[in-house]
């Protein structure tokens, strides 16, 4: 009698699938490059999908917790975050050409070369990092009157500024060294080491803010030393974790030397990321601005929409994230059709999943918004920015998949000729326009943003379409 072959099929893609989520989580020694895409993309994936979602839940919390504090205070996190914002542009620009180089290192078998190059990026981190804290310790106050801050924000809200842009060193390298393990294929390195930092933020956010326990009520300075303690716990293990020896990528004591040429090929490579950063999140400070000349409810209900879109696009930026390594892989593997194929592969997935956001954007906007603060003004603001977002979110799901081919080929500065065009000379100019002439208040900031980023999303497509991106050498 024969066996049924059908009775054992139905587990078996069970089986695959669970194999393959434990092993992206994990951590795996495959060669990106060789095995098949899908399987690539979803071990990539996964893990950086898992990390920027964690990374977006501390924000949230954080804004949660600090929403108890009122709107001033909500207020002062967004205006500092405006600031912020431009430390993070070269952290992110960094470590998009850091990523870069790493992962064309690793297709290329270089991993000598890699490590050295992980180690001036290291270097590069900490340099960028001292300016921001000079400024930060010293001239928090001015920095929050500069930018419209009320008086409870300038004379209660400086300590926040003071803790976190001068403890930012800690930001700096956890952007940076987490760049190298997702260059090199150590995703779940990445993923593991930003869950630690941003649980223990977490966990100490209620603790220090309110003075449950033993623990001293410190307000809004207490999230901002949370924020420091665990992104610092986050840097002593990735430091740990490299020196010790990655599955990709160790860092031995032989290499902690500067070398001017990686150095500078490092530069040179992420000049663009940070121009493009900078760009990008320099028109987000007068966009808030703007939101500040017409109240902090405006700050607010803005700043609780930002982190609620970022925290529903962490999946897709994920998604994208894994597509600029295996971009940079396949690369340096020559093989730049693979490369294109993984563009349009997660591509379509980040269409499909961003257009169930933007459905739960457009039916609960007022309902998310609410979780954060009760404030009836602050609730029309956010509920508003959600609402015209959601009518665009499948093309922001290209356009982040797009840009990443650049990013990850290691051309960073296409998208920032794209980000000064439709940022800096559309979207900066429509908004005071809308807003401020025509006197649309914060909808015609939102309008604004709308317009400029869906044209960047289209324009950056078509460009990625005539695939010159897949000459550029680093």
């Amino acid at each position: 009698m024969e066996d049924n072959p059908s009775s054992s099929k139905p587990a078996r893609p069970r089986q695959n699938i669970w194999k393959a989520l434990v092993e992206a989580v994990r951590g795996t020694e495959a060669d990106y490059t060789v095995i098949s895409l899908k399987k690539a993309i979803f071990l990539l994936a996964v893990p950086m999908v898992l990390e920027l979602v964690m990374e977006s839940t501390f924000a949230l919390a954080d804004i949660y917790f600090v929403g108890k504090l009122g709107a001033s205070a909500v207020a002062t996190v967004g205006l500092t975050e405006t600031y912020l914002f431009l430390l993070y542009s070269i952290g992110m620009g960094l470590a998009m050409g850091v990523t870069a180089i790493i992962a064309r290192r690793v297709g290329e078998k270089k991993k000598e070369e890699a490590s050295i190059s992980a180690v001036q990026a290291v270097f590069l981190a900490i340099l960028a990092s001292i300016p921001f804290a000079v400024a930060g310790l010293f001239y928090a106050p001015e920095l929050l009157a500069l930018m419209g801050g009320d008086e409870w924000t300038v004379i209660y809200g400086h300590p926040y500024m003071q803790w976190l842009m001068g403890s930012n060193v800690v930001i700096m390298l956890l952007f940076v060294i987490n760049a190298i393990f997702r260059g090199a294929g150590d995703a779940a390195i990445a993923m593991r080491i930003l869950w630690i930092a941003n649980g223990i933020n977490i966990i100490l956010d209620p603790l220090l803010i309110f003075g449950i326990g033993p623990f001293p009520e410190l307000g809004l300075k207490g999230a901002a030393i949370a924020t420091f303690i665990g992104r610092g716990v986050g840097v002593a293990i990735q430091v740990w974790t490299i020196t010790k020896g990655g599955k990709h990528i160790r860092i031995k004591m032989s290499q902690l030397y500067w070398d001017a040429r990686a150095a500078l090929n490092i530069i040179k490579t992420s000049l663009g990321g940070v121009g493009q950063m900078i760009i990008g999140m320099t028109s987000w400070i007068f966009i808030m601005r703007i939101l500040a000349g017409i109240s902090s409810e405006a700050v607010a209900g803005a700043t609780i929409g930002l982190r609620l879109m970022m925290f529903c696009m962490m999946p897709a930026w994920g998604m994208a994230s894994a597509a600029a390594t295996l971009v940079g892989q396949n690369l340096g593997a020559n093989n730049p059709d693979r490369a294109e194929q993984t563009i349009w592969k997660v591509g379509v997935y980040n269409m499909i999943f961003l257009l169930a956001v933007s459905l739960v954007f457009f039916f609960f906007n007022r309902e998310l918004v609410h979780f954060f603060s009760e404030d009836d003004e602050v609730m029309d603001v956010g509920a508003k920015w959600l609402q015209i977002l959601s009518y665009a979110m499948f093309i922001y799901g290209w356009w982040m998949v797009a840009s990443q081919a650049f990013n990850g080929a290691g051309d960073t500065t296409t998208p920032t000729k794209i980000n000064f065009v439709f940022f800096w000379l559309i979207q900066i100019p429509l908004a005071y326009v809308f807003a401020l002439l025509l006197d649309w208040s914060y909808t015609g900031v939102f309008w604004a943003v709308f317009i400029s980023e869906v044209s960047a999303s289209l324009f950056t497509l078509w460009l990625f379409k005539k695939g010159k991106w897949k000459e550029q050498k680093v």
